[in-house]
């Protein structure tokens, strides 16, 4: 099959175009072999595509650097920008940050799981190619079930970036992920359309917090929650 024309081939070192499987599942209860087959291609090095609250993200072993350059050549993205990920919650959290505030913990209590992204100061053990060489980190606890499957089977972090090239819209199907990231990701879990609002993006590394994105959050809820921090 020739490569669509719509989109660009993949280049630079370690991107040869793969086969992409579909398989599809149910997002509010998906099945273990789905989940267990997405586990191995991630545990291989692989990108696997999934459905979360909001629309379909990337994921990937953020602590296997052959891997980090998988996304990043995926969606073309510049490896100055970082690259946000999923923990399944506060302690996962705790491993992979340093110096948490009180703001931290306040937003993950009234957020997580949620549509709230949290930047915050990455700890030695996050590889600073996944901070865009900023040694900064973007993390959330996500709603889905996919998400929160796939982190209790690997007891691990994982790589969370929109599936999508980058300067190209956001999918919000597998279908539309499939449509225009084939041949650069080794598996597409489709759950379907996915309908929620997306992430609202805070840096609480500055002594004055402030909203980076607004999303499903508003920047209101997000000071009411912060009064007197």
């Amino acid at each position: 099959m020739p490569w669509p024309s719509k989109w660009p081939k993949p280049s630079g070192p370690g991107t040869n175009i793969v086969a992409t499987d579909l398989i599809e599942i149910d997002p509010d209860h998906p099945s273990p072999q789905a989940v267990e087959r997405a586990a191995a291609v991630i545990r291989g090095g692989g990108v696997v595509a999934i459905p979360t609250d909001a629309l379909y993200t990337l994921v990937a072993d953020p602590l296997n650097l052959h891997a980090v350059g998988r996304v990043f050549a995926a969606k073309g993205r510049e490896t100055q920008r970082s690259l946000p990920m999923l923990v399944s919650g506060k302690l996962m959290a705790e491993e992979l940050a340093t110096d948490l505030s009180g703001r931290f913990y306040m937003l993950a209590r009234q957020f997580w799981p949620g549509p709230l992204t949290l930047i915050v100061t990455a700890s030695a053990k996050v590889p600073l190619k996944v901070t865009g060489n900023t040694g900064r980190l973007a993390m959330r606890q996500s709603r889905s079930r996919v998400a929160h499957a796939l982190l209790d089977w690997l007891e691990q972090p994982l790589i969370s970036t929109s599936a999508n090239i980058s300067g190209q819209p956001t999918s919000k199907s597998g279908i539309d992920v499939f449509g225009q990231m084939d041949g650069r990701l080794d598996l597409v879990l489709d759950g379907g359309m996915c309908r929620g609002e997306g992430s609202t993006t805070v840096d609480i590394t500055e002594p004055y917090w402030r909203v980076i994105k607004e999303g499903a959050i508003s920047e209101r809820d997000i000071g009411d929650c912060l009064k007197g921090f």
